[in-house]
């Protein structure tokens, strides 16, 4: 069984900003249970709390290189539910109020790719695959590439490379190839797109392996539209590319043991879900009663969100026969619009400008709908932990929303949501009100949450595709 060694920038439960975290704490743990060995290897960030320092084990230090740079780089380890934890720790560069948006991201994540592959003979044993996420990790495959492959013990390693949002490359100044990441002039063209340095094109030149989070996506960033700009290289190595739909862990969402909730329910006691709609509206001020549909929305508040599509028809959402709640954080410019407009609209649409865990339970288990009109959507969580609440979609067609929601036919009383395919607003508008003439119909309404109650979008699947790359990778 090979060794895979996963290696990112966040992982639940120990640092999370977003779906990546989820994704890192979820995978490794179910590839783990197929019997594979797994290790994860993060930065050991200042917001990582004390309760899971003290259960660490130091395992060692060294001080390498970073061009002229000389900086101490110390290794952790924790174990877990069968699954090896690493944390590198480099005070300077992971001793900070936030774990992103700095001046020197560049050169911080540039020290985390080189420190990952300096301290693997640290690793109590060394992997064969080296499975890396989104940007941050995106120099491993190039370090990896234009040097450490020629060491012996790294010859046999195998890289593979997941794009998990497009939206965020790693773009930095041409100028620091040799001054910060130490690279000769004759390794430029792995990373040098436009002018700039662009660490995700050096991941995907320079992978073994290259996977994007839903088949849907993979097909889109083959285009210029969904590409930014990397879809030429992308189409060069779609040889290798594959797309393997994200699952979220199945034990953390769940309506039945969820500690958040006002009431627990399952398929089997799903009419207790109105409970958690009552308690919901009295905390955030809105105007309940059962039969009135709440519209649930938990978000990042920037543009591919389709936040403009909100804005666009958002009075003639508030004609309709709904409350709704908006919880997230993001531009300046869609927090103080809707702000204004929770003001205007009292008792009827809450905004709740937070990034809160609690909360968000409380919306996927209290809200009837759960709306994502996304621009762009890699995969989407949110949609399938709204599907395990019981509370049912209405998302535009566009990557994994489109793998994932399938529209719903009340001549059948199959699909689990509503779609919408054009980037309109009043197209939007639709599809939130064919879901409102659903839900007016309670044998159609409990059909939705039936079909929503008993989808499957456990990792299961999804870590035997991955399992099925590594063991391509390492058994030829």
């Amino acid at each position: 069984m090979p060794h895979v060694l996963y290696i990112a920038s966040e992982c639940a439960p120990y640092v999370k900003s977003g779906g990546l975290g989820d994704v890192m704490g979820a995978l490794p743990k179910c590839v783990a249970r197929h019997g594979d060995q797994v290790s994860v290897l993060l930065p050991l960030y200042r917001q990582i709390d004390e309760t899971w320092r003290n259960k660490m084990t130091f395992v060692g230090a060294k001080t390498l290189s970073l061009s002229w740079r000389k900086q101490y780089a110390g290794l952790y380890r924790l174990q877990s539910e069968g699954v090896t934890y690493y944390f590198i720790d480099n005070k300077y560069y992971f001793d900070r109020d936030a774990l992103y948006g700095f001046y020197d991201d560049g050169e911080r994540f540039a020290f985390f790719a080189k420190a990952a592959l300096d301290l693997l003979p640290m690793l109590d044993t060394f992997p064969d695959v080296l499975h890396c996420n989104d940007w941050q990790a995106a120099l491993v495959p190039v370090y990896l590439k234009a040097g450490y492959q020629f060491l012996s013990r790294y010859r046999s390693l195998r890289t593979v490379f997941t794009i998990h949002n497009i939206e965020y490359q790693g773009t930095f100044d041409h100028g620091m190839l040799g001054d910060v990441l130490g690279l000769q002039e004759l390794h430029r063209s792995l990373l040098d797109i436009h002018g700039s340095i662009n660490y995700m094109k050096g991941a995907i030149v320079s992978c073994d392996i290259l996977t994007t989070v839903s088949p849907t996506y993979a097909k889109e960033i083959l285009y210029s539209y969904f590409g930014r700009g990397l879809e030429f290289i992308i189409r060069e190595n779609e040889y290798k590319l594959h797309g393997i739909l994200n699952g979220i862990d199945t034990e953390l969402y769940d309506p039945m043991t969820d500690p958040h909730l006002k009431v627990n329910y399952d398929i089997h006691t799903m009419t207790r879900k109105v409970e958690n709609k009552k308690a919901l509206s009295a905390e955030l001020g809105l105007s309940f009663h059962k039969d009135t549909p709440m519209l649930g929305m938990v978000t990042r508040l920037v543009h591919h969100k389709g936040l403009d599509l909100v804005m666009g028809v958002f009075d003639e959402m508030m004609d309709q026969d709904l409350t709704m709640v908006i919880l997230g954080t993001g531009d300046a410019k869609y927090e103080g619009w809707f702000r204004e407009k929770a003001g205007q609209y009292n008792g009827k649409f809450s905004f709740v400008t937070a990034f809160s865990g609690p909360l968000a339970s409380r919306i996927y288990g209290g809200a009837d709908f759960f709306l994502m009109p996304s621009i762009s959507e890699p995969c989407g969580l949110s949609q399938m932990i709204a599907l395990r609440y019981g509370t049912i979609p209405i998302v535009r067609k566009t990557g994994g929303l489109a793998d994932t929601i399938q529209p719903y036919s009340a001549g059948d009383g199959r699909g689990n949501g509503v779609h919408f395919q054009a980037i309109n607003a009043h197209d939007m508008l639709g599809a939130v009100q064919r879901g409102l003439e659903f839900y007016k119909d309670k044998i159609l309404r409990k059909q939705l949450m039936t079909n929503a109650l008993s989808d499957d979008h456990s990792w299961k699947r999804s870590a035997g595709e991955y399992i099925a790359l590594y063991h391509r990778l390492t058994d030829g």
